[in-house]
């Protein structure tokens, strides 16, 4: 199936204006320059935490009835450390972005989500598990840059274009997003190399360029958000 598009280009760059140093967005940038750069992520493990916990909050992670609203900072602690370990066995995870998923890689990625998800879940029931993959792939976006975050806007521009309805994490998941990314590979890293993150002490743009997986989960939240925004304005005109 081929999964070219020539519209990614026009979504992404709608987000690009809004995203300011005061936006909610840049919360990624703040966080995903924290989690790269610091070397030892408990020596101030309060302000790992609050630099997760907020980023979180920025994207929609405390809203409703998620578990998480209920957790305190502290929760995040078993997390932290968590990737501390990871910082200090395997720091090339942070080097793994769409254009390097092969199966080791994959597999490592899948691995990661699980060890996560049984810390921050911290739950035997897999429905709760399964439902947790929004807050889980939001994480692992804002801390790796390495996937997407599938939300509901991802899910249901992806599921549209591809065979998968990215419900679970795993590697026909990964591999359905590789096919996205070879199929619009230029556009895709074009954009990713044009694209910095901010510092958040200066408000200035950093060495650091968004990752593919990045722009991909902008464009996948921006053409469901997109069809959602046409939607409630046409509903409106017929009220």
């Amino acid at each position: 199936m081929n999964c070219k598009k020539s519209d990614i280009t026009e979504i992404v760059n709608r987000f690009k204006p809004q995203a300011n140093k005061n936006h909610r967005y840049r919360s990624y940038d703040y966080c995903f320059n924290y989690f790269k750069n610091t070397q030892d992520l408990t020596k101030d493990i309060e302000k790992s935490c609050l630099t997760l916990g907020f980023y979180l909050a920025s994207w929609g992670m405390y809203r409703g009835s998620s578990f998480i609203l209920q957790k305190s900072l502290y929760h995040y602690k078993e997390t932290i450390i968590y990737l501390n370990e990871l910082k200090k066995s395997d720091p090339k995870v942070w080097e793994i972005d769409i254009d390097k998923y092969d199966d080791k890689n994959i597999e490592k990625l899948v691995d990661i989500y699980n060890e996560i998800c049984g810390i921050l879940v911290k739950s035997n029931d897999e429905t709760k598990k399964h439902r947790s993959i929004t807050l889980v792939t939001k994480l692992m976006l804002g801390v790796f840059g390495s996937v997407p975050a599938f939300d509901e806007y991802f899910i249901k521009t992806f599921a549209n274009i591809g065979n998968c309805k990215f419900k679970v994490f795993n590697k026909t998941a990964l591999l359905q997003i590789k096919k996205f990314y070879d199929d619009n590979h230029k556009e895709i890293n074009s954009l990713s190399n044009s694209i910095k993150t901010l510092d958040f002490l200066t408000g200035e743009e950093t060495p650091i360029n968004y990752t593919k997986a990045k722009i991909i989960d902008m464009y996948g939240f921006g053409s469901s958000f997109q069809d959602k925004s046409k939607k409630k304005k046409h509903d409106q005109s017929l009220t």
